[in-house]
């Protein structure tokens, strides 16, 4: 069962949609305002360089020759470079299929020391509910990463797992989604509520989320969408906070 609920999943990283309209996709996504700042995001922009670390498993790439190119952390990089046309922005991808946050947060140390990103966006969840990890293990590893964030200086952005109306019923992510929310809460860490954003896409029909083929196209128009909303909450974050002198 695991199994096939995973290729539905990474199925999603090729989904076939129709997006009505480009900015459609924005507007349906609804209020994107984060909740809390990103100083060190913003002192990066005041020195005119800011370097970006994804690390997440199979979604944050696509299937196909396109591959890497024209996934989401791609976009997010253009439309950064297009909102900070005097910043050098750079978006590095660290991914691995079924990988969880546990096995993330171990990978993380090393990150943060070699690359010296100033801000990661760590996508996580599906790993861990495919794989039937306790959401207090689970927990543990989100807040151990965040620890070591803050500690390196570095801001951190949650992303939580893709809406699937196809395993809604097969595949239980409410607790990891919930303890996501929690701990970016405590912590004062910003969500990118990417289940509900792809939930509301489904549901007003701007994606047709049933409909997962692998349709390259399709899939970048998704990507683009969620690059270009990320980009918004980063570059809103920023100027949330007045960098130091």
């Amino acid at each position: 069962m695991r199994t096939s609920v995973l290729a539905l999943i990474c199925a999603l990283g090729s989904v076939a949609a129709f997006a009505k309209d480009g900015n459609e996709c924005i507007t349906a996504a609804g209020a994107l305002a984060p909740d809390f700042g990103l100083p060190h995001v913003a002192q990066a922009i005041a020195r005119q360089k800011l370097d970006i670390t994804v690390m997440g498993s199979a979604s944050s790439e696509l299937n196909g020759p396109g591959g890497t190119s024209i996934a989401y952390p791609t976009w997010l990089e253009s439309a950064l470079r297009a909102m900070l046309p005097s910043v050098a922005v750079k978006v590095v991808t660290h991914a691995r299929t079924r990988e969880t946050a546990a096995e993330m947060d171990v990978k993380l140390k090393g990150i943060l020391s070699e690359a010296r990103p100033r801000l990661v966006v760590w996508q996580t969840g599906t790993a861990d509910a495919i794989r039937g990890v306790e959401p207090e293990d689970f927990r543990l590893a989100l807040d151990e990463g965040v620890d070591r964030s803050q500690a390196a200086g570095v801001d951190m952005i949650f992303m939580n797992m893709q809406y699937s109306p196809r395993t809604e019923s097969t595949l239980a992510v409410g607790a990891y989604a919930d303890t996501m929310r929690m701990i970016a809460l405590q912590r004062e860490i910003i969500l990118f509520d990417r289940f509900s954003i792809m939930k509301r896409w489904n549901e007003s029909g701007v994606f047709d989320l049933y409909a997962a083929t692998r349709n390259t196209d399709i899939a970048q128009q998704v990507h683009d969408c969620l690059g270009r909303l990320l980009a918004k909450v980063v570059f809103a974050g920023a100027k949330m906070t007045v960098p130091a002198k």
